[in-house]
């Protein structure tokens, strides 16, 4: 909650450091939720630290920053590039989309979190990957505990807490999700390979 509330500048800009944080308390939180998540988890770790390096490498401070230079040089150049730092923002930034929804679904109230996460899932990841992956992952959610475990995973009180904590995060990483989809929209970068 706190990494996303920083995210953001009155300029509108998502800070580099900050959203960074938030992914790993996201990441700390996937992995409280056990092997159901680990392969998103995983796959999240190699991503932030991949984006670490690149703010280490240039010194970038946001994340329009990073994709002002990546685009300099060319979008034959950033295609080519396995390891770009726009690449590595938009895998984590569709994953953010799922956590957003999934979030949202558990605040809600909704007991079934295989159905919540199934649907946030369907909602935003699921038409980035092949048929293969789409159905282990909706078997997968199946074995996921009740709302009531995962308001209790959260580790932030009472039930009644966690939901509004929930509430309060929520628009934050929604805010960093927005500007991000429409960085990427202006500059054609939703459909990186």
């Amino acid at each position: 909650l706190d990494a996303f509330r920083r995210c953001v500048t009155e300029q509108r800009e998502v800070l580099l450091e900050p959203y960074l944080s938030g992914w790993r308390g996201l990441i700390r939180f996937l992995q409280s939720l056990g092997a159901v998540f680990s392969f998103i988890s995983k796959d999240a770790v190699a991503k932030v630290a991949l984006l670490e390096g690149h703010q280490q490498q240039h010194g970038f401070v946001s994340l329009q920053s990073l994709v002002q230079h990546e685009l300099a040089a060319g979008p034959a150049a950033l295609r080519a590039r396995s390891d770009s730092g726009c690449r590595t923002v938009l895998r984590l930034h569709r994953a953010l989309r799922w956590l957003q929804l999934f979030l949202e679904g558990l605040r809600s109230g909704e007991p079934r979190t295989s159905v919540l996460c199934t649907d946030a899932y369907n909602a935003s990841l699921a038409q980035h990957h092949p048929w293969v992956v789409r159905k282990a992952a909706t078997v997968a959610f199946c074995a996921l505990p009740s709302r009531d475990a995962f308001l209790e995973i959260m580790n932030v009180g009472s039930q009644e807490e966690a939901v509004a904590m929930l509430g309060e995060a929520i628009p934050y990483i929604g805010d960093v999700y927005s500007i991000t989809q429409e960085l990427f929209t202006q500059h054609k970068l939703l459909d990186l390979p």
